[in-house]
């Protein structure tokens, strides 16, 4: 089966930009500042559908529903109702909002959903930082008085970024994307966010935007203190049981699949040839489980792709 590509959801940010277009030649709808590609998704509200092929207008929900164990690889039938990642671009030009999201332990009682992710930098202005994580001697109730005295900031840490550098941000873990940074994200399939500080902008609206400083404070892992962001130049940038990430350079031709179970393909430096397409830096396709599909270099120069999978559960 020839890889399967998806239509990319923009989403206008506040923080967002138009990098997208410049650094990776994309057509962007209208001159609002764009934040995220959803680049694979399967949500009530939002839907990747299938952009050429055989498979083409078909929608990621549908292959998951009607077609799991050919795309997908029947280790996944467990999987739950619906495909369990959400697969994104993010521009970040102005910095975003400072996060947390909700551990599963503490989820259900706020009706939200866990969510845990990792960023890979595939662009970095100089200068550019994160904030992930407390700053040393941060304690619960330093951080509460921080919320209401506006010093959020002073309780977090900050790394520098640069480009091919990433890092995992499991729930619990505070965070926020600082402005020069152009991230692939892979997360669970979860929507839930609690902004605990925005630095006082107001929204696209001109409002400020809504804060959620008591759903913060139940779901902030205060135990969790200066991590660190990792350079990997080939093997697994990230693991856990909703995900595994790793990077691969692309020599020759190889199949980056297992056996029997499917992969999603990230391109993250050069551009390289599956079947009769060329993918590029930033784009995404699926290599189905029924298939056996070769990936090999799209260009001289060096290849490097991430390779996404999920744990089987059988």
């Amino acid at each position: 089966m020839s890889p399967i590509r998806f239509i990319p959801l923009y989403m206008e940010r506040v923080w967002g930009g138009r990098e997208f277009k410049r650094f990776l030649g994309r057509k962007l709808p209208g001159e609002a500042p764009i934040g995220e590609a959803w680049e694979m998704v399967d949500r009530e509200e939002a839907q990747s559908v299938v952009a050429d092929g055989p498979l083409q207008g078909k929608t990621l929900h549908d292959l998951w529903t009607n077609h799991r164990a050919e795309i997908f690889g029947a280790h996944h039938t467990q999987s739950g109702s619906r495909f369990p990642l959400l697969c994104k671009l993010l521009d970040a030009r102005d910095r975003l909002s400072v996060q947390v999201h909700p551990p599963a332990v503490v989820a259900p009682q706020l009706r939200g959903e866990p969510k845990t992710e990792m960023w890979y930098f595939l662009a970095c202005q100089p200068g550019s930082t994160i904030y992930a994580g407390l700053a040393p001697g941060t304690t619960r109730t330093s951080f509460e008085a921080a919320l209401h005295d506006g010093t959020v900031e002073n309780c977090l840490h900050v790394l520098a970024t640069r480009e091919g550098d990433s890092i995992f941000i499991p729930s619990g873990r505070l965070h926020a994307i600082g402005a020069g940074n152009l991230i692939v994200e892979i997360q669970q399939n979860s929507d839930t966010t609690y902004r605990v500080f925005d630095w006082n902008r107001s929204g696209l609206d001109g409002k400020p935007r809504a804060l959620h400083p008591a759903e913060s404070m139940l779901s902030t892992d205060f135990a969790d203190f200066a991590p660190r962001s990792e350079h990997v130049e080939t093997g697994v940038v990230a693991g856990c049981e909703n995900f595994r990430v790793e990077k691969r350079l692309i020599e020759g031709p190889e199949t980056l699949h297992e056996p029997g179970d499917f992969a999603i393909v990230t391109v993250v430096e050069g551009a390289v040839r599956c079947g009769d397409d060329v993918f590029r830096i930033g784009d995404f396709f699926l290599l189905a489980a029924g298939g056996g599909v070769q990936t090999s270099p799209g260009s001289t120069g060096r290849c490097a792709v991430l390779v996404t999978t999920i744990p089987r559960t059988a």
